[in-house]
């Protein structure tokens, strides 16, 4: 068998109305918290005020700040800044996966003295130590993972833009608290984007060469649950708590695989865009799944017919379409996967980027940058030109 690394997961607790235990939570760190949100999907659901009734009546003193849409340096620096002296003993995000990466990054520079950018990959210099304040992620959406990782992924947008991260193995949360109840609230586009950024995740670590067979097992888990809850996540069975939990497990499942596997060209894709234009990071995997599948498949068909690309793109499809994978004819069994990613990018309505203002003069600078990453198979650079000006 291969040799490989796995790397730690979060303690977890997966349970519908879990929400209820974030006192008893809290309280194996301490008796002071930050609390990170996005300062509106809780307060429109109410549960805001039920999160601090349940803290208060445990005694728990608590901070709250807001982050408004992907986390910054200079929103990681002026929370840190405003909070370092108030001896915090633990650090709880409950939002999407932004506010996630948000209060991880706090918790590790709370105990730093200079800016998070110093840290921050292709960026700064300086090299972390791994020191942290105890981090507790509780997600609202289902779509980054962001309660299984190491690395929390920081922006700032613009012509010298980036989207890179701050990463350390002790950045794992120490707990996720998943509470499929939060994630009803979640609405249909958000929740189709967020769905599509796990759906990339699950597919780019399952093709991944660096997967193994934990990582197959777990990405080949997520996709299974995935492929049943997704289209009802945002149609039907929006408030079906079931089907919330089915999409919960798959991108828990892909924050793990992504982190042991590493992720391919749509994700090279996202940190080059993600740092030049505001487009929502689901957006982005989510309108380049098709176009990134049907490219990756010809340049297997053509380069490595007999690698394990194909076969797993093929064991996909019979996932997928419901077709045998035994007795079925590889060709048939990806283009059935391949036109399942182009149907749901549809039914989903995942907007082009030209919708968000890309244009024809951004091209070169975009593919220029765009790096193949974890790809099942190296792409030229002209194929990657031909992924990305399909979904213009």
């Amino acid at each position: 068998m291969q040799k490989f690394i796995f790397t730690k997961t979060p303690n977890l607790v997966f349970e519908a109305g879990g929400i209820k235990k974030v006192s008893n939570i809290v309280s194996q760190f301490g008796k002071r918290v930050l609390i990170i949100t996005d300062g509106v999907t809780l307060d429109a659901t109410g549960r805001w005020e039920e999160i601090v009734r349940i803290l208060n009546q445990a005694s728990i003193a608590f901070y709250h700040t807001m982050l408004q849409g992907e986390p910054t340096p200079d929103f990681v620096d002026a929370t840190t800044n405003r909070f370092r002296e108030k001896n915090i003993d633990v650090v709880l995000s409950i939002g999407g996966g932004s506010v996630l990466d948000a209060g991880k990054a706090v918790s590790a520079m709370l105990t730093q003295d200079v800016s998070v950018t110093e840290f921050i990959e292709g960026i700064g210099t300086a090299i972390l130590d791994g020191k942290k304040l105890p981090f507790i992620a509780v997600p609202t959406t289902s779509g980054t993972g962001s309660e299984a990782t190491k690395n929390a992924v920081l922006r700032r947008v613009g012509a010298d833009g980036f989207k890179k991260s701050i990463r350390h193995d002790n950045f794992v949360p120490d707990i996720a608290l998943i509470d499929p109840e939060l994630m009803v609230s979640c609405p249909p586009h958000v929740t189709a984007a967020c769905g599509m950024d796990a759906f990339s995740h699950l597919l780019e670590s399952y093709l991944s060469p660096r997967a193994n067979p934990i990582t197959d097992a777990l990405a080949y888990s997520g996709l299974s649950v995935l492929k049943d809850n997704l289209i009802s996540a945002c149609s039907t069975g929006t408030s079906n708590v079931d089907v919330r939990a089915g999409m919960a497990y798959a991108a828990y499942l892909a924050g793990i695989t992504l982190a042991n596997a590493g992720l391919g060209v749509i994700h090279g894709f996202a940190s080059v865009i993600g740092g030049l234009f505001d487009i929502p990071h689901g957006v982005v995997c989510g309108t380049l799944l098709g176009s990134s599948t049907r490219k990756n498949i010809a340049a297997l068909k053509e380069r490595d017919p007999e690698g394990t690309g194909l076969d797993k793109y093929a064991r996909l499809g019979a996932l997928f379409s419901g077709k045998p994978y035994q007795g079925s004819e590889k060709t048939v069994l990806v283009d059935a996967f391949t036109e399942i990613t182009y149907k749901w990018t549809d039914l989903l309505e995942i907007r082009r980027f030209s919708d968000y203002g890309v244009v024809d003069s951004d091209v070169d600078k975009i593919v220029e940058k765009t790096k193949n990453r974890d790809n099942p198979i190296e792409l030229t650079q002209q194929e990657i030109r031909e992924i990305f000006i399909e979904r213009m």
